[in-house]
């Protein structure tokens, strides 16, 4: 049988297996094997390519990235900083119509640039600042949307599991995307809080009370509640500008952060020898699933190219009438529709193997093409009927919510993050100009 035939049969029992509730990685894996044996006609040489694969795959310094940026959250999390950020941008902005939203956004982009787990930020901030905004007169689909929408900024606003994970597939840097991906969460930031300001403008029953208890006006614990939130900004700071300047690579900036975490944690005396131990554990829960997808992913990679079927999809693309862009736009609605029934890793290591080649022979930049990549799996993780931010603070949330609330009020941040692709797709320089200057 043709190979290229074969490799596509393998595409399609793939998410056959997935849909039926394989576990991504076991499918990926399933699969390779599969597909392998059956172009060479030898088991000797798919078992062989999975011990291969297994060792070359992880055997990667670059890779030290990943425990280290977890422990990092983690451990930040352990000190107690999710509270005292959402404090002190609720001091900021708390007396503004709309203003607990908007704290609720610049909380969580800041918490995202240390946690890097979109889901994370969704379970926390559904218990912190949800109950602030439904006390304060909020619109109950308001202020899931907002919990919800603004809890994808963890997967853009480096350090991101989504772009790590982009990077080693698309053998691209970690550090670059990191760098390109600061701009447009900025950008993303503040679409969000326009349009939370325009929705209760527009809509005055939204919000029945502006001001709320943390927008106090003695200028004593306006101080006391901004200056709280000191540690986490100086550990963002010190992690991201060291990478920015060239003073540390991400893996050692991964390893500085988790130090500073750390150190975070017991000036603050939250640490316990249980939270300690709970998070190392936590740390190689969390790790070692990631490695072992990355694992499956490669080998998934290689299949795809002895098949051929990477190289064909290629020229394809590459040969129809119409400009790159159409084929990008082409990609993002893929990503939105699989959205709906896979999760974000599953899209992003079943499609980067198929989609790298055609991006690379189409002359784009993959730094670029990364970002767009991850806002419209992130967007995925929004839609209806699998949503998993969305199931996410359901279970957070338990009985006092519904999943059809959650979806009903995402769905304004869904429209809001279609504009922001827009306007990335549009406009390259937002996501390429800090690499460029940095070089």
């Amino acid at each position: 049988m043709d190979p290229l035939f074969i490799g596509l049969i393998t595409v399609v029992l793939l998410f056959i297996l997935i849909l039926l509730g394989v576990h991504i990685g076991v499918s990926l894996a399933i699969m390779s094997v599969l597909g392998v044996w059956w172009i060479v006609g030898k088991a000797s040489v798919a078992v062989g390519l999975l011990g291969t694969v297994a060792f070359s795959s992880i055997m990667n310094y670059t890779l030290g990235v990943v425990p280290m940026f977890v422990l990092m959250g983690l451990m930040t999390n352990v000190s107690g900083a999710t509270k005292d950020l959402y404090d002190a941008a609720n001091v900021w902005f708390g007396r503004m119509r709309g203003g607990l939203g908007i704290a609720t956004v610049i909380a969580n982009a800041v918490f995202s640039a240390v946690s890097g787990v979109s889901i994370a930020s969704a379970a926390m901030f559904s218990k912190i600042s949800l109950p602030q905004m439904l006390a304060h007169g909020y619109d109950k689909k308001l202020a899931l949307g907002t919990v919800a929408g603004s809890s994808l900024l963890g997967m853009l606003i480096p350090p991101s599991i989504l772009l790590i994970l982009y990077g080693v597939l698309a053998n691209e840097s970690i550090g670059k995307l990191f760098i390109a991906g600061v701009l447009p969460g900025i950008l993303l930031v503040v679409i969000y809080s326009v349009g939370i300001s325009l929705m209760v403008r527009f809509r005055p029953h939204l919000v029945r009370e502006t001001a709320t208890s943390g927008a106090e006006k003695d200028f004593k614990k306006f101080s006391l509640v901004t200056l709280k939130s000191w540690g986490v900004m100086a550990l963002i700071l010190l992690v991201l500008g060291g990478i920015y300047c060239g003073f540390f690579t991400p893996t050692e900036a991964g390893g500085i952060g988790a130090f500073g975490a750390l150190v975070l944690a017991v000036v603050k005396r939250r640490l316990t020898w249980a939270n300690a131990w709970n998070t190392l554990l936590e740390t190689g829960y969390v790790t070692a699933s990631i490695f072992f997808l990355l694992i499956a992913a490669q080998m998934y990679s290689r299949m795809l190219a002895i098949s051929g079927l990477a190289s064909w999809v290629s020229e394809f693309c590459s040969s129809l009438p119409v400009p790159p862009v159409v084929i990008i736009i082409f990609f993002m609605l893929i990503y939105i529709v699989m959205g709906m029934v896979l999760d974000s890793i599953s899209m992003l290591l079943i499609t980067i193997p198929l989609m790298m080649p055609v991006v690379r022979a189409l002359g784009l930049d993959p730094v670029w093409f990364g970002i767009i990549c991850v806002v419209a799996i992130e967007m995925g993780l929004l839609t209806p009927p699998f949503g998993l931010v969305v199931y996410t603070m359901k279970a957070a949330l338990g009985d006092e919510v519904t999943i059809e609330e959650i979806f009903m009020g995402a769905f304004p941040f869904l429209i809001m993050m279609l504009i922001f692709i827009i306007c990335l797709v549009a406009f390259p320089s937002i996501t390429l100009w800090l690499p460029i200057l940095g070089q």
